[in-house]
């Protein structure tokens, strides 16, 4: 008997860490986002108000499968006090499909980070370049977030979408918007950040900010932020950041969860993507092929040039000292797709509280 998706989900958990092996080791996977699913017109055909079409990327074709070339990585010059003249971005990682994205601190230096086409969460150490699955079957999990309270969950973006939680327990967390699946908010869900409190703020591209209470129950916050995509609470967890295309957006959170005055916070040298903050609560955003770094207050403090296709930021390393960030090139969607993660020593610490 054909078990339900749910059942199946949840029960596909990785039994054991597989050692570590090199990027070669592991299949690219063939995993789809929801909006790419066969049975995905069917399910939204049902919503009360079906969503209006969504695609990333243009249309997926077959493609090339040759090599394509690995983008440059750039000169870093000096911004004072936070990355020195000397730095330079190094590659850690580099594997194929669309994968490596919402990467986050793991232990002893080591980075997490989801596999969209492997649907995967892998661990790897920065410094041998060798990686192992933790979690398997997250239905195309995308984008990872820890609380400080130890939870630890990942974005799917396949149908049936929503947040999963993996840590301490695995379990679907958040799956329904008003009674229906999570799916007829439309877009695809990007990117989430994980509060204290147990609840998790999520940002889905082509729709716009929610916030799934402790209990996984899902609410619509904000407005016209249909661009919504990197997503981040201040280190105080007083201040939600919303990349909306290419604007960064703020809110304050209430005591209850919920979002408040909505304000644009400061404008961006491109679609903004991934962000990551630091102890001092200034805001590393990837945008335009490089990170935009933010004061809490909007000031433009700087920009690091970063290799085309960087799409993700996050700190890591023992002190945190180590801003990693993915980069796609290729074709998205095509047998071309690759992926790289890079490393850039810098003078700030990121969070030590917090995963990201």
């Amino acid at each position: 008997m054909k078990r339900p998706f749910h059942t199946v989900l949840l029960a596909c958990a990785v039994a054991q860490v597989e050692a570590q092996q090199p990027a070669s080791a592991f299949d690219r996977g063939t995993s789809l986002q929801a909006w790419q699913h066969s049975d995905h017109a069917a399910v939204v055909a049902n919503c009360k108000t079906p969503p209006a079409p969504f695609r990333l990327g243009g249309a997926v074709q077959p493609g090339s499968s040759a090599e394509p070339p690995a983008p440059a990585l750039p000169a870093v010059q000096a911004i004072p006090g936070i990355v020195a003249a000397a730095a330079a971005w190094k590659v850690v990682w580099a594997w194929q499909g669309n994968n490596a994205d919402g990467p986050i601190a793991g232990d002893a230096g080591t980075l997490l980070f989801a596999n969209n086409d492997a649907s995967n969460v892998m661990q790897l150490d920065p410094a041998t370049g060798l990686a192992r699955v933790l979690h398997a079957d997250t239905n195309t999990g995308g984008a990872l977030s820890r609380s400080r309270s130890g939870q630890l969950f990942v974005a799917m973006r396949g149908l049936h979408a929503g947040v999963l939680q993996l840590e301490p327990e695995r379990k679907l967390f958040a799956t329904e918007l008003d009674g229906e699946p999570f799916d007829c908010a439309g877009g695809v869900v990007n990117d989430i950040s994980a509060a204290s409190d147990g609840s998790v703020y999520i940002a889905v591209s082509g729709s716009g900010v929610f916030h799934a209470s402790p209990r996984g129950v899902i609410t619509r916050q904000g407005q016209d932020v249909s661009g919504a995509n990197g997503i981040v609470l201040s280190p105080d967890e007083r201040t939600l950041y919303v990349t909306n295309g290419a604007v960064l957006v703020a809110f304050d959170v209430a005591a209850d969860g919920t979002l408040t005055n909505q304000r644009d916070l400061a404008p961006l040298s491109g679609g903004g993507d991934g962000s990551a903050v630091d102890e001092q609560g200034r805001l590393f955003v990837a945008a335009g092929g490089g990170v935009d770094i933010i004061a809490a207050d909007g000031r433009m403090l700087g920009r690091i040039p970063g290799p085309p296709g960087l799409h993700g930021v996050a700190f890591g390393g023992t002190d945190r000292r180590t801003l990693f960030g993915i980069v796609f090139y290729g074709g998205w969607g095509t047998a071309s797709a690759r992926n790289l993660i890079v490393a850039l020593p810098v003078e700030v610490q990121g969070l030590m509280s917090r995963a990201k």
